[in-house]
Order: structure tokens, then C-alpha cells, then sequence
């Protein structure tokens, strides 16, 4: 009977082990499932995806300026090869015209060198022409050492121009890079503002971007009016220019990168909007802010740019009754809103 027992007790022994196995790996299955909940992406509000939206809007913001800085940069940097190269074409040219010049002397020299000065005085049959005639050959003669010095200083110059022209090029590649990057950047973070908006639906996406509102007349004259409801005086006819092309291009898209004239990015509008009044803005808002003089915001007057969060990455031009028309994010078209809607960071006065 022991004999009997014993492998029943194995056996029993076994199936227990094999019952415990089983249930380990079913808990550490359950486990898994549970822990890959709880590593899900959790499901957001609307009002946190807003936020996380708003943060990459301004981040994409900051990058757009990084990007527009850098485009400026490598585009002034391709100007500064191209009429290096050009001028180093103009040299050679003149070069190649003074070489010309001197084969065609030294090729006469050769040809007429043949006979020895004093046979040729000797052959003559007019002494004193001869010698009148050597006389400019003499003076010739110090015409093309100069020829050839000035042949010599060219060519240094014109590898001076080619040196520089190295440089300039090396820096453009480095500029091209750095545009690169920036724009990587700016996609990469507008890319997961898209995905993170695709997982709302259509109302909540609507209240987040907000496209219902800043809706305003296009014209002109509409502009005028909105001023002179708003009891506002723009500081000059320049700042009322900018201010009125500004209310022309409401509505008009986002897209980062450009300065009109259908579309634009915040600096890219402020840009534009004074150009058309006849005065060249920098570029990049942390470049703007410096255009003009510095005005504190109880000070605001129509065509006053304010700029916005701490590293100076938005700019919008100020309308009067604490408004403003700026280009947002991609989101939203060009529009109006208020002064408060972000962290104001301070005004210039460009007029």
C-alpha cells in the first residue's frame, strides 16, 4: 500500500505543481494586460488637449522664427557667394583679355627680335627714325612690365575673391543644415498637434481652434471705421497703412514660413503689412522687437506691434480696445483678438 501511495503522491504532487505553474502564468498574463492598461495613453479632456495643443503651437511658433532667422541668414549668405562669384567671373574676363594682350606683344617682340638693334641702326636707311623708333619702343616697353604687374595683381586678387568665395559657400551648407533642422522641428511638433486634434470630435476641435471667431470686414475703409469706433489713433499714416492691410488680409491662412501675399506666419504678416506702408521690417519677431521704440502697454496705439511669450516667438499688430490681428498657428486664419489672449511680452513703435 505505501508502495501505491508514493506515486499517488507524486502524482498528486504533480498536478498541483503543474496547477500552480498554471496559475502564475495566468497571473503574470492578467498582470500584463493590467500593466498595458494602465502604460495605455490615457484618454484627455478636451481642454487638455487644448493645452498640450497651445504648448506645441508655441513651440512650433519658436522654431518657426528659429527657421525664418536661419532662411534669412542662408539666403543673405547665397547673395554675398553669388556676387563674389560673379565678380571673380568679371576678373577673370578682364584677365584673360590683358593675357591676350601681352602674347600678342611678346609674340611681335619675338618676331621682330630676330635682328640685333645695332644691324637694325646699322641697315636703316633712316638713322634718325630708327632711333626715334627705339626710343618708343622703349617707353613700350615699360607699358608692358606694368601690363605684367598689373596681370599679377589680378590674378591675386581674383584668388582672394575665389578663397572668399569658399568661405561663403562652407557657410551656406552650414545655414542649409540649420534650416533643416528647424524645419524638422516645426513639422514634427505640427504633426502631433494634428494627431492629438484628430482624436476630438468636430464641436470639441471647433471650441479648441476657435474658428468662429475673429471674423471682421476685409476693406479698408471698414478698417478705418473699426478705429474710429474703437476711439483709437494709429501712431502715424505709415501705422495706419500697415493696420488697414492688416484687416485686408483676415481670413487669409497660416502657413509657417510665409510672407504673403496670400498666406503667413506672425512675423511673416507684420512683415508684410509695413512693407506695404513703405517700411522694411526685419524678419524674425526677436529681431522686430528692435525695429522700433520700445512702448508700454498702457501706451499701445494702432500699428504697434506686440510681441508675446517670454522668448519674444509671436508678434500680432495691435488695433486698438486691446485688440490685435495676428496670423495664430495653423490652426486658424489670420484674425482678430485680444491682447490678453497670451503672455504679453512687450510693444515697439516703428513709425
Amino acid at each position: 500500500m505505501a508502495a501505491h501511495r508514493k506515486p499517488r503522491q507524486r502524482s498528486l504532487g504533480g498536478n498541483t505543481a503543474r496547477t500552480a505553474v498554471t496559475l502564475a502564468l495566468a497571473g503574470a498574463a492578467t498582470a500584463t494586460a493590467f500593466e498595458g492598461t494602465g502604460n495605455a495613453e490615457p484618454q484627455l479632456t478636451p481642454a487638455q488637449v487644448k493645452a498640450k495643443v497651445d504648448k506645441l503651437y508655441q513651440e512650433a511658433e519658436t522654431a518657426t522664427q528659429r527657421y525664418d532667422g536661419a532662411k534669412e541668414r542662408t539666403e543673405a549668405t547665397q547673395r554675398r557667394l553669388n556676387s563674389l562669384q560673379d565678380e571673380a567671373a568679371r576678373r577673370q574676363q578682364r584677365l584673360n583679355t590683358a593675357r591676350d594682350a601681352l602674347g600678342s606683344v611678346a609674340a611681335a617682340q619675338y618676331r621682330d627680335g630676330a635682328i640685333d638693334p645695332s644691324w637694325q641702326l646699322a641697315l636703316s636707311s633712316d638713322p634718325d627714325r630708327y632711333l626715334d623708333g627705339a626710343a618708343l619702343a622703349e617707353r613700350v616697353d615699360d607699358r608692358q612690365a606694368g601690363a605684367v604687374a598689373r596681370v599679377r595683381e589680378q590674378l591675386r586678387e581674383i584668388e582672394q575673391l575665389r578663397g572668399a568665395a569658399r568661405v561663403e559657400l562652407k557657410s551656406l551648407r552650414s545655414r542649409q543644415a540649420e534650416v533643416r533642422r528647424h524645419k524638422q522641428t516645426v513639422t514634427a511638433k505640427l504633426a502631433e498637434a494634428r494627431r492629438l486634434l484628430a482624436r476630438l470630435t468636430p464641436p470639441e476641435r471647433t471650441w479648441i481652434t476657435g474658428h468662429a471667431a475673429g471674423h471682421a470686414s476685409r476693406s479698408a475703409s471698414d478698417a478705418r471705421a473699426a478705429l474710429a469706433q474703437a476711439g483709437s489713433v494709429p501712431s502715424g499714416p505709415r501705422a495706419a497703412a500697415a493696420v488697414a492691410y492688416a484687416y485686408q488680409k483676415l481670413g487669409s491662412p497660416y502657413v509657417w514660413g510665409a510672407t504673403g501675399p496670400n498666406a503667413f506666419d506672425c512675423s511673416g504678416l507684420v512683415q508684410a503689412a509695413y512693407r506695404s506702408a513703405g517700411i522694411s521690417l526685419p524678419r524674425t519677431t526677436y529681431a522686430q522687437i528692435n525695429a522700433g521704440r520700445r512702448v508700454s502697454r498702457s501706451q499701445l496705439q494702432p500699428g504697434d506691434l506686440v510681441f508675446f511669450y517670454s522668448g519674444i516667438s509671436h508678434v500680432g499688430i495691435y488695433i486698438g480696445a486691446g485688440r490685435m490681428i495676428h496670423a495664430p498657428n495653423p490652426s486658424a486664419p489670420v484674425r482678430v483678438a485680444p491682447v490678453d489672449e497670451m503672455p504679453f511680452a512687450g510693444a515697439t513703435r516703428v513709425t
